[in-house]
């Protein structure tokens, strides 16, 4: 218990958490708008429910996908063409690989979509409605897909499993307490669900990162020493893919936030000015 009390572990906590919370706004979204289609005294039981089960669903998914990072370090494939591409490849890999694509797909198809989101809103209240178990089924579907880039972006932080698994429990926890004001904030304040995005986009590259080292890693974890396992990273055009520092991670989401703050009161400013311009005008 000793060794979870670390300035590193309580650091990827707050991180964690603020990067849980990013990720849940997209499902706490969806969550909203489809609980319409349940009956109205029923809308508010189907979010809640909608999300107690979202999060024990990503709770399972980062333990067994934990456990198969550490079950299958050996690596099972190895690339030999040279000039081209190098190394070995494990399931870690893999994982880093696919859901580093997977998750920069996401950012950039979500940022694609923003403009839609109120049409879909006016579209799903058109409907016809479902009863309350109907849309609890639909909503936890559809969080089994989405918890997938939550968890693999945790993994990415740290891979300290009641760290992450405190993180994800104390963002569902932020979700229920804050379900409704969150989600109409965000309709009002489309900005800061681009900055959320964009956070993740970086999240995708430390994961393409992790890739290049995830061999290395699995074969010390077997006993290798680090000077053979190192032998088989992943080079791409006879450069070795090194994951990106945690320093530098912080150091753009902060960026980013600082970024956006600043950019929101600027905006502020301005449109305090006009309106005090065509006051006297």
């Amino acid at each position: 218990m000793a060794d979870l009390l670390t300035l590193e572990n309580a650091t990827n906590l707050i991180m964690l958490c603020f990067l849980q919370a990013v990720l849940g706004f997209d499902n706490l979204l969806y969550i909203s708008i489809e609980s319409q289609r349940a009956p109205v005294a029923q809308q508010k039981a189907v979010r809640t429910w909608g999300i107690i089960i979202a999060v024990a669903l990503r709770v399972i998914l980062l333990f067994v996908m934990i456990q198969l990072l550490n079950a299958l370090n050996a690596p099972f494939y190895t690339f030999e063409w040279d000039g081209v591409i190098t190394g070995s490849v494990n399931f870690a890999t893999v994982v880093f690989i696919v859901g580093g694509a997977f998750i920069m797909y996401t950012a950039v198809k979500e940022i694609g979509h923003m403009l839609s989101i109120e049409k879909l809103a006016h579209d799903v209240e058109g409907k016809s409605g479902k009863s309350a178990t109907q849309v609890v089924l639909l909503i936890v579907f559809m969080n089994l897909i989405f918890s997938f880039d939550s968890v693999l972006s945790a993994i990415a932080i740290t891979d300290v499993f009641p760290i992450l698994a405190t993180a994800i429990i104390l963002s569902g926890l932020a979700m229920l307490l804050l379900a409704d004001g969150v989600t109409n904030f965000l309709q009002k304040n489309r900005m800061y669900e681009v900055l959320g995005l964009f956070i993740l986009l970086i999240v995708g590259v430390v994961l393409l990162g992790e890739s290049g080292q995830a061999a290395v890693h699995g074969l010390e974890a077997m006993g290798v020493p680090y000077e053979e396992a190192k032998a088989e990273a992943l080079k791409v055009f006879g450069r070795e893919i090194i994951p990106m520092s945690k320093s530098t991670f912080y150091f753009s989401v902060v960026v980013l936030v600082a970024v956006e703050v600043l950019q929101s009161g600027y905006s502020r400013k301005l449109n305090a000015e006009r309106a005090a311009l065509q006051e006297h005008s």
